[in-house]
């Protein structure tokens, strides 16, 4: 048994719904318990002192504990060309997107390309991350096999395309289903893996490809599904070509068995009313990406509209589309496009988003994403002086939220005094570069 101590902030209920700084308690001297990777209590650090008089204590001073970020959309394979220059959706995809997937089909490379990815990540205070592989096998191997080696829970799947992308990444309807099923058959529940049905979105797929994966999914309703919907528009244009048929992109989706609870929309932009409705209805989850919405110019999510209709929503680096692979970066960015729609996020519902929201988003917000008994113990503890522009703007603050919120602003992986994934403090490792 461990104890923890420093700042603690828990949250009791989402911010959006009622005034957002009160949706959180914060103990300025406080603690977390925790035993065989579950946190076993949370309060302040005199009681649990007394309480668990034998533990091990790890004091972290003044650093803020919160759950560690859950980064619910990313493409680990595009780890190597993030921050890429100058272009928009379709032409990423086939200047760097394609270029560097097709090499994941060599097992060694994939599982470097992982194992640096994980380190990248868990130095920024991400502990959880939900991702596109590659149409390889191989790839999803390496994806889990590297997470299983940190013993982080992650999800992810094989992406499957038959058209729209070059030869060496296309596979068929029924490779796509017969991949995918025994990958899920292989990982789903092992450890803290868990698998996703993933087609990469409606153009790179043909209706027999997605309906494959929608029959897959059917019979495996536990997984998640995770795909793309409008992210910009000329896509939008592009889909609708391709699918007379359907009323709008969403549905798609919907007629070809890919819309439920349990799926997750990444980007989700330039929704028509009926969309919205519609996802609504079914319980889907929308995916934010902002760093990856201005890096590639695709728009600005409607955050406060679409919380205000009751959308589930979670936060995501959209690694390498997005251009950091921080979720501070990340809700610093979402602060931002949040003040070009007319509301910006309050810190407490960024650090929602980046933490039980995500959780939620993808049906996990009983397991990760809280400080809470009975929740895994995946943490990152925050120095909110980590760069003396940020220490002098702290030491301004007047509660916790302004004291946060340089950090959420200006934080790099700097500010990230420790992470815990499972309750054991993770090494801070030099990312090699690669090759």
């Amino acid at each position: 048994m461990k104890l923890l101590l420093g700042q603690t902030l828990s949250f009791h209920r989402d911010p959006f719904e009622g005034a957002p700084e009160d949706a959180a308690r914060w103990e300025p001297q406080g603690a977390v318990a925790v035993d065989e990777g579950r946190i076993i209590a949370v309060g302040p650090a005199e009681t649990l002192r007394a309480r668990y008089g034998d533990a091990l204590v790890e004091d972290h001073g003044r650093g803020l504990i919160l759950p560690g970020f859950v980064d619910a959309h990313v493409h680990y394979p595009q780890t190597g060309i993030i921050a890429s220059w100058g272009k928009r959706l379709i032409d990423w995809l086939n200047s760097y997107t394609f270029p560097e997937e097709a090499r994941f089909g060599d097992a060694d490379y994939a599982r470097g390309a992982a194992s640096r990815y994980f380190d990248l990540v868990l130095s920024h205070g991400t502990t959880t991350t939900v991702s596109y592989c590659t149409i390889h096998p191989e790839s999803v191997d390496a994806y889990f096999s590297e997470a299983a080696a940190r013993n982080m829970r992650v999800y992810g799947g094989k992406t499957c395309m038959d058209r729209n992308a070059p030869d060496n990444l296309r596979d068929t309807a029924q490779t796509a289903y017969d991949q995918s099923k025994a990958l899920l058959e292989r990982w789903h529940g092992v450890g803290r893996a868990e698998y996703v049905v993933t087609p990469r979105f409606a153009p790179t797929s043909t209706s027999d490809q997605l309906a494959a994966l929608g029959a897959l999914w059917a019979e495996h309703p536990e997984c998640l599904m995770q795909t793309h919907l409008s992210e910009q528009v000329e896509e939008i244009d592009w889909v609708m070509g391709m699918f007379p048929e359907a009323r709008d992109y969403l549905d798609i989706y919907d007629r070809l068995g890919l819309l439920g609870e349990g799926a997750l929309m990444g980007h989700a932009i330039h929704l028509s009313g009926r969309e919205r409705d519609r996802l609504r209805e079914v319980g889907a989850s929308l995916i934010h990406c902002p760093t990856s919405n201005t890096f590639i110019g695709s728009g600005l999510f409607d955050m406060a509209g679409l919380k205000a209709e009751g959308q589930r929503i979670g936060l995501a680096t959209d690694t390498g589309g997005g251009s950091s692979f921080s979720m501070l970066r990340t809700m610093a960015a979402a602060y931002e496009v949040g003040q070009l729609r007319g509301r910006p996020l309050h810190p407490s519902e960024l650090l929602w988003l980046a933490t039980a929201g995500s959780a939620e988003a993808i049906r996990a917000g009983d397991r990760i994403g809280r400080l809470a008994e009975g929740f895994e113990a995946d943490l990152v503890v925050l120095d909110l002086a980590s760069t003396p522009g940020i220490s002098q703007r702290s030491e301004r603050a007047e509660d916790i939220w302004e004291a946060v919120f340089p950090t959420i602003m200006m934080g790099d992986d700097r500010a990230v005094a420790a992470t815990y994934v499972a309750g054991e403090k993770m090494s801070r490792i030099e990312v090699s570069p690669g090759k």
